[in-house]
């Protein structure tokens, strides 16, 4: 059995913690606001035992993980707050631009989506109107970085709360085993299905929506090292990437992503 923990004991704002049976013996309250704060633990298939390119590949994927740890994203939130890099001044353009990998989340009753939401390969139920030209991904992979994702999200929904051509979600990664199982998971998606976010009624959306399982190969993909800080996303109907930023947004950044988004609204 091969393994790798993360771990963050913040407890998240807004909601009260759930216990699970013998939850002082066996395991931590889990948390509802963000529970992908818990313990991830993760398992090699046993039909996967047998074959040595996949058992090189997990060798390889468990040797990058243990040269960098917890301690570390700690020491860079230290130093930078959470802020790893300044976000684009400008948009990204088109022609190198890279494409967002393929994300499937969950809403809270239960419906399942493929993120982003493109004119390109999706499924027969998604309709031409329904396709934004605009999609704001902010990812936030433990409690901690919640406020970071919010300093983003609530200032961008003033802007652009009107707008029905935008799409805004907030996805959190839930990684630990024992929350990826399909009753606990049931449950904690009904658990969030009554905690509304109580806010106005405007057009766009803050649309929570949960991630269950490994994100490993996602993170590779999007150079995503700290799992301590947010991360926004603006993509284009093509799925593409035009702008990125993280950490706690500042006026130049804000100013940034809603010129971007302006652009990318015009872009035919």
């Amino acid at each position: 059995m091969l393994r790798s923990k993360r771990l963050l004991t913040i407890t998240p704002r807004n909601f009260k913690a759930i216990g699970l049976p013998n939850e002082d013996k066996l395991f931590p309250a889990i948390p509802l606001h963000n529970p992908s704060q818990l313990v991830s633990t993760r398992f090699l298939d046993f039909y996967q035992l047998g074959s040595k390119e996949a058992i090189e590949k997990e060798r390889a994927r468990l040797k990058d993980e243990m040269s960098r740890g917890y301690f570390a994203d700690i020491k860079e939130m230290n130093e930078h707050g959470g802020k790893l890099a300044v976000a684009n001044k400008i948009i990204i353009p088109a022609i190198a631009a890279l494409k967002f990998p393929t994300l499937e989340v969950n809403f809270p009753d239960g419906s399942i989506c493929k993120l982003p939401i493109t004119s390109q390969g999706n499924d027969a139920k998604t309709s031409t109107e329904n396709i934004p030209k605009v999609s704001i991904l902010c990812l936030s992979f433990r409690a901690s970085s919640q406020n970071m994702i919010e300093s983003w999200s609530l200032p961008f929904l003033k802007t652009f709360g009107r707008s029905s051509d935008i799409k805004l979600y907030e996805v959190s990664f839930i990684d630990s085993w024992l929350l990826t199982r399909s009753p606990i998971k049931k449950l904690l998606l009904k658990v969030m299905k009554k905690s509304p976010l109580g806010e106005k009624p405007d057009v766009l959306q803050r649309q929570t929506v949960y991630s269950f399982g490994d994100h490993y190969y996602l993170r590779k993909e999007l150079r995503i090292l700290n799992l301590l800080t947010g991360y926004i996303f603006l993509v284009d109907k093509l799925g593409r990437i035009r702008w990125q930023g993280s950490g706690l947004a500042t006026e130049n950044e804000l100013s940034s992503l809603l010129f971007c988004t302006s652009m990318l609204m015009d872009e035919k």
